[in-house]
């Protein structure tokens, strides 16, 4: 049984969808609970594990850490078939996006563990004197984390680098979108990790998420994947106050000035639009270029497609293939709001379609403006000022990803101040998520909380403040009484 069916079902009644999603997800955990009770167990078996504290200390989390990426490498053939399966990925986009992120992010979090968890001195205020203050980081339970499709491997695994290296325990929901890279990542987990430390837990989504939201208390939930289904986990953690790290979407603009680099931005563009078959939530959704330069910008973006996927994108190893015959559906439906002038072959039975370039999107409440496009198709449109420009951006606010082309430092400086993004590249398109000095997240509707590195550990731990008191000095003028005391009090507040 599913939400749908419980939508349905209540259908009759004029009921909100996200209310009734909420109705449903409480009487399918209770059904669920009913025949499933094991998976509740499990979990409170796992609560007992971390309150043991084994998790906790440093050679602990650190000798994981080594395990995982010993275990990531021996399967790195499996991992490439599995991506390739799921999204036709070669082995070089399999290693490059999903497999070797991972193995970067855990050799970085070996490395600077020992110091992320020496407890931060920081200063005392005046009135605390002779006192000494410290921020220690505090690992925060059991966790849950939620991966999409499109990286079902790297957006697993990345967050659960940093839950281990918090100390805490994880329970793990792979896509089952991409059920052979789900099926692989189990396989590892399984081999490396005991199941009460870290287990993944496979099933739709719809029902298998609300079951355990519902019937136990996590301490973190961390999900990446659709704004909609985004606010409905919210909605299930807001019930019992857990705290959550959404990884959303959004539609993240390419800007081209005038004086940009037309040949580099035309091939940044082109990769990180198409890699994955545009199946990424930081690919930039749509291009604005400057009208004196549109034509010429044009034929370079058709040059670094060819240049990249051949002039027969279906049989070339670099190029992916769409997840599912839904999706696939919903991107054809976008060929129809605007005028081709590259691409637009596609083949419904490999879930292929090609490297696709739309111009002439002038209605603004067609689904090209309105929705996150991901996949390969990309509008483009001109502006003349930089007013017009904003003006575009600004009918879909806070992108998760915002890319600008240009050489001069003061439009960089222009465009940083007056867009809320999460965050971006000038002359350069995605590849900010690769560097792991650089927290990755969104704002407003693409995201809530950051993550990689250092700020992965943080996401999992949580600040513990701490202040410690000699017992030498301990004056009568911090006791009652008070009075007479306001002017000294005044000073030591100021």
């Amino acid at each position: 049984m599913t939400i749908l069916s419980f939508g349905l079902f209540f259908s009759f009644w004029n009921v909100r969808p996200i209310k009734l999603f909420v109705f449903s997800a409480i009487l399918l955990g209770i059904l669920l609970t009913l025949a499933h009770p094991s998976l509740i167990d499990e979990l409170n078996d796992m609560r007992s594990f971390y309150l043991e504290g084994t998790t906790k200390s440093l050679a602990f989390r650190k000798n994981q850490l080594k395990k995982l990426h010993l275990s990531l490498q021996k399967h790195q053939k499996n991992i490439a078939e599995a991506l390739y399966k799921d999204l036709k990925k070669s082995p070089e986009e399999a290693f490059g996006t999903e497999t070797g992120l991972v193995l970067s992010e855990i050799t970085h979090s070996i490395k600077n563990l020992h110091r992320w968890l020496n407890p931060e001195e920081v200063r005392t205020n005046l009135l605390n004197q002779p006192s000494g203050s410290k921020i220690y980081r505090d690992s925060l339970g059991v966790v849950l984390i939620i991966a999409p499709w499109n990286y079902p491997m790297q957006l697993l695994m990345i967050p659960l680098v940093g839950a281990i290296a918090g100390g805490n325990t994880v329970i793990l929901k792979p896509s089952e979108l991409a059920p052979a890279t789900a099926s692989v990542v189990e396989k590892i987990i399984m081999e490396t990790f005991s199941s009460q430390y870290i287990k993944v837990v496979q099933g739709d989504g719809s029902e298998v998420v609300p079951l355990m939201m519902k019937n136990f208390r996590f301490d973190h939930v961390f999900y990446t994947g659709s704004l909609p289904v985004g606010k409905a986990i919210y909605k299930l953690a807001a019930e019992q106050i857990v705290p959550v790290s959404l990884e959303l979407g959004g539609k993240s603009p390419a800007i081209v000035e005038r004086d940009a680099n037309l040949s580099v931005a035309a091939r940044r563009i082109v990769q990180g639009k198409f890699m994955n078959a545009g199946q990424t939530c930081i690919a930039p959704d749509y291009v604005l270029v400057h009208e004196d330069i549109k034509n010429e910008f044009i034929e370079k973006l058709k040059e670094a497609i060819l240049q990249f996927y051949s002039a027969d994108p279906e049989i070339s190893g670099e190029y992916g293939k769409i997840i599912n015959q839904q999706r696939f559906d919903i991107l054809i439906g976008y060929l129809n709001f605007g005028k081709i002038i590259y691409g637009g072959k596609y083949n419904k039975e490999s879930l292929f379609i090609e490297p696709t370039v739309l111009e002439g999107v002038n209605e603004p409440r067609s689904a090209v403006w309105t929705e996150e496009i991901f996949g390969p198709i990309l509008p483009l449109f001109t502006f003349k000022t930089h007013e017009e420009a904003k003006a575009l951006v600004e009918r879909n606010p806070n992108p998760l990803a915002f890319y600008l082309f240009t050489s001069s430092r003061k439009m960089e400086e222009r465009w940083i101040a007056e867009v809320s993004f999460g965050g971006g590249c000038i002359n350069n398109t995605a590849w900010h998520f690769a560097n792991h000095y650089l927290p990755f997240g969104g704002v407003g509707n693409s995201g809530i909380g950051a993550y990689h590195g250092k700020s992965s550990f943080d996401t999992f731990t949580r600040a513990k403040p701490i202040m410690k008191t000699p017992v030498w000095f301990d004056p009568s003028i911090k006791y009652p009484p008070f009075k007479g005391r306001l002017k000294l009090f005044k000073w030591l507040l100021r």
